[in-house]
């Protein structure tokens, strides 16, 4: 048996970072989700899971703001397979119908592939009840619970659970896009639409603040200012103001000031600066370094938020490099580490 050395070489044990936990150790239960069926512009962030799980022994595991980072009791359960091939049969359904959709519009390839479409939504909806009942299992085992996509439609059965778990929380979104389309080109839980059916699934969501969003459709801008529940920093707004001289760190005083006492984190990699993520389904132009993020995520628990999950969503590997998955991995770090250190210091 390998004794794990924290400082020596990451070995591949089939765990998340190779840590040297199980399930039953574990604190914080990460649940992959090969899942992209819905994507519409480029596919692949289904095999962003396994991607990021090879990468991850590449890291080295000290964290600035967590003595003994790697003592965090996390564990990633088995990528499915099932899953995996049910993805596999909804994407080449779905290829076929966005091809369509793009040179005859929507009413026709609906009509065109009304089965397919019925097929893929029945089994999202599958996905999604399975993750709520696996989900709400372990957090009455007193776990933290967070979802490793796949595109971005994926946390929605987490959030279900923390629904019933919680009376009251928030979600904070960091994204290039604000995913509040209904029904978006015919998919009932499209990656385009999680906050959406967020806001309408789960009761207790008190406030959805978003950050980084930077394109929008004008349907989605309405619909924010007419919900007082959602709280949007527009990409360009931050950017204007840190352009007149306001830090940072103020304005991420602003953004802490807006969310309640229990947060979920919902990470789009797209929010990032596309240079560290070019082969997500959706990049675009703008966005943050990732240091940006973890200094906010940080100012979080330091203002005495409580982190209830997470989802990390929109990895995609590209063909000839490993940098996304590099640069997912280490996102996936930092959100170990800041909830690791809320729960440490919560306990």
């Amino acid at each position: 048996m390998t004794t794990f050395d924290p400082n020596g070489v990451g070995i591949a044990n089939g765990n998340i970072f190779g840590f040297p936990y199980t399930e039953e150790d574990a604190t914080l239960v990460i649940i992959p989700i090969p899942w992209d069926a819905t994507a519409s512009y480029k596919k692949g962030t289904c095999k962003g899971p396994e991607a990021i799980l090879t990468a991850s022994t590449q890291l080295d595991f000290f964290h600035p703001q967590l003595v003994r980072a790697y003592d965090t009791k996390v564990f990633m359960t088995p990528i499915s397979s099932e899953w995996q091939e049910i993805n596999t049969t909804c994407c080449e359904m779905s290829n076929h119908y966005l091809a369509l959709l793009e040179s005859e519009g929507e009413l026709k390839a609906q009509d065109k592939y009304k089965e397919e479409l019925t097929y893929i939504n029945k089994a999202h909806a599958a996905l999604k009840d399975n993750l709520r009942e696996r989900s709400t299992q372990l957090l009455n085992q007193g776990k933290i619970v967070a979802v490793l996509g796949g595109e971005h439609s994926t946390p929605l059965g987490l959030l279900e659970a923390l629904n019933e778990k919680y009376t009251d929380f928030g979600i904070l979104q960091i994204d290039a896009h604000a995913d509040l389309r209904d029904q978006y080109e015919g998919f009932e839980q499209s990656h385009a639409s999680i906050m959406y059916n967020a806001l309408k699934n789960c009761g207790n969501l008190s406030k959805l603040v978003q950050v980084g969003i930077r394109d929008i459709s004008e349907t989605e801008v309405l619909l924010s200012k007419s919900d007082p529940r959602i709280h949007t920093f527009y990409d360009w707004d931050l950017k204007e103001a840190s352009f007149s001289g306001k830090t940072w760190d103020q304005q991420v005083a602003d953004i802490c000031d807006t969310l309640p006492q229990n947060i979920y984190i919902s990470f789009d990699i797209d929010g990032l600066n596309p240079a560290l993520c070019p082969n997500t389904g959706t990049p675009v132009p703008g966005g943050f370094e990732l240091e940006e993020i973890s200094f906010l995520l940080f100012k979080l628990i330091a203002a005495g938020k409580k982190i209830i999950g997470f989802d990390l969503n929109e990895v995609s590997p590209g063909e000839n490099d490993d940098w996304d998955a590099n640069v997912g991995a280490r996102a996936l770090w930092t959100l170990v580490c800041l909830t690791e250190k809320n729960r440490r210091d919560n306990a």
